[in-house]
C-alpha cells in the first residue's frame, strides 16, 4: 500500500461511525415549544359546566318567580270578585228583608183590593224557624 492510499483509508475509517446510533446524535434535535396554557382543559370543562348549571338555575328561578307573580295576580282578582259578590249578596239580603216587611205586604194587599180576615201577619222567616 502506498502512503496516499493508507492516508485515505485512515481518513475514511475515522469518518465512519463506530456505532450507528451515534449518527442520530449528530443530527440536530428540533425542540417543540409547548405552549403552557393558563387554564387547563379540565378547568375549562369545569367552568363551562358550572356556568351552564348557574344559567339553568337562574332561568328556573326567573320562571318560578314569573309563575308565582301570575298566580298572585289571579288570586287577587278572585279575591276582589268575591268581595264584590259579597257586597251584592248583602244588598240582595237587605232587599229581601225590605220586601218581606209585613207593613209593605199589607199595603200592597190593600192596593190590590184584598182584605185581611185575620190580623195576624207573620214574617216568613219566623215560620221556617
Amino acid at each position: 500500500m502506498s502512503s496516499s492510499q493508507a492516508r485515505n483509508w485512515q481518513n475514511s475509517w475515522q469518518e465512519q461511525p463506530v456505532n450507528p446510533t451515534r449518527q442520530t446524535d449528530t443530527k440536530q434535535k428540533v425542540k417543540v415549544k409547548v405552549k403552557k396554557s393558563w387554564i387547563t382543559t379540565g378547568e375549562k370543562f369545569l367552568y363551562t359546566f358550572l356556568s351552564a348549571v348557574a344559567l339553568i338555575v337562574l332561568y328556573f328561578t326567573v320562571s318560578f318567580s314569573a309563575t308565582t307573580d301570575s298566580l298572585n295576580r289571579d288570586v287577587q282578582k278572585l279575591e276582589s270578585d268575591v268581595k264584590q259578590q259579597e257586597v251584592q249578596n248583602e244588598n240582595l239580603q237587605y232587599k229581601v228583608k225590605e220586601y218581606s216587611n209585613p207593613d209593605r205586604i199589607l199595603q200592597i194587599a190593600k192596593e190590590n183590593g184584598l182584605s185581611i180576615q185575620n190580623t195576624q201577619v207573620i214574617q216568613a222567616t219566623q215560620i221556617s224557624n
